[in-house]
């Protein structure tokens, strides 16, 4: 395995070294996944930007697989103002602000993508309306006068426009653009909403907003959507669900958490699988009952294992042989439910009290309680 070249970045004057007395009045958090040939440049950009200023950055690395942490780790030792906060287990950009910004002390913190996307001479600006003692938050915006999307075509521009509109449904106060992942906010606004956050998905920025119990002040201030350096975006499928669950959190999820009702629809669908596998076990194979409905249960649950992995439990995702290994965990786990499954569907379908599809509900409902509360503990544990 041919190991990547190492980063190295240099000392020009007093852009790199060692941080000046007294501890950081910023704190840069920038989440990472796969970004090594971004981080030194982003680095440089923000020392240069900040110059006079006491800062930090931050970088919260979801275990990239491409050199990012050991570069990072190459930038920490020629400046001490980088830091590396390394995540092995869990995953997501909320998620990695959060522990980021809790990770730092700075009275001010500010959020920014590691592609180099975001414009870091906008952060002086930032800060200094921040110092003004009349804002909580400066958002930097690209639907503000001045601020631009970049080379974005039309399908994206169409998705982040309704993602906006969806937005508005949870905010508590009025913003162009609440989809931003770059903004700086005053600590003491982000320590009183912290326990109320959700850290689900991408979108940080209306998590915040939508958990603070009093509007938030803030002010927009353009910038322009820069280009990707380096590396390979990381917008998929996967996100837009993680932002409708996040938009379900915050609508209902003081009453019924997200995952809980993400697991349910996932059993929706592997109750379907079930009864359309022992429909055909029974009709066509000639199966007895409980041999099709043996199968069935097996049937739905690597079904449900793998929705689940892929969708509940993304910020826990099991990959390569933990995946295996999670889906033995998964079935282990599930046998004390399987066996009553089987076991009372076919007493209700022998004893005549019920019809089979009725009885292979009310086997599958009864492990389906026990599938939520233990596999989260244990096959999906953090």
């Amino acid at each position: 395995m041919v190991m990547p070249a190492p980063i190295t970045l240099q000392a020009t004057g007093s852009v790199v070294g060692v941080a000046p007395a007294g501890g950081p009045e910023l704190s840069v958090v920038v989440p990472t996944r796969n970004e090594r040939g971004n981080v030194g440049v982003l680095v440089e950009r923000v020392a240069e930007a900040l110059q006079g200023i006491r800062w930090e950055i931050i970088f919260v690395d979801d275990d990239s697989t491409d050199g990012t942490v050991a570069a990072v780790r190459q930038l920490a030792l020629d400046d001490t103002r980088v830091r590396l906060l390394h995540r092995i287990g869990r995953r997501g950009l909320s998620s990695a602000c959060i522990e980021g910004i809790q990770a730092s002390t700075a009275p001010f913190v500010a959020v920014m993508d590691g592609d180099l996307q975001h414009d870091e001479k906008v952060l002086p600006t930032m800060l200094a309306a921040l110092k003004s003692d009349t804002l909580d938050m400066v958002v930097g915006s690209r639907y503000v006068a001045g601020g631009g999307i970049g080379d974005w075509d039309k399908g994206r521009a169409r998705i982040s426009n309704i993602a906006t509109r969806l937005g508005g449904l949870v905010l508590r106060v009025k913003i162009a653009d609440p989809m931003s992942g770059f903004f700086m906010l005053r600590r003491d606004v982000f320590d009183g909403v912290v326990r109320r956050l959700s850290g689900i998905g991408f979108k940080i920025l209306v998590d915040i907003l939508a958990s603070s119990e009093v509007p938030i002040r803030l002010q927009e201030v353009p910038y322009q959507f820069g280009l990707r350096h380096a590396g390979e975006s990381k917008l998929d499928s996967q996100v837009a669900i993680e932002y409708l669950l996040l938009i379900a959190d915050k609508v209902i999820g003081h009453l019924i958490p997200v995952r809980f009702i993400l697991f349910s629809l996932v059993g929706f669908v592997g109750l379907a699988a079930h009864l359309v596998v022992l429909s055909l076990s029974l009709s066509v194979l000639g199966f007895s009952f409980p041999y099709a409905q043996g199968l069935a249960t097996g049937t739905a649950m690597v079904g449900n294992y793998t929705l689940n992995n892929s969708l509940t439990y993304r910020d826990r995702r099991l990959k390569g042989w933990r995946f295996i290994r999670g889906l033995i965990s998964f079935a282990l786990v599930c046998g004390v439910g399987a066996f009553a499954n089987v076991g009372l569907s076919s007493y209700l379908f022998d004893s005549g009290r019920s019809s089979w599809w009725l009885a292979g509900i009310a086997g599958a409902l009864m492990s389906s309680v026990w599938n939520y509360a233990v596999s989260s503990v244990v096959t999906w544990k953090r």
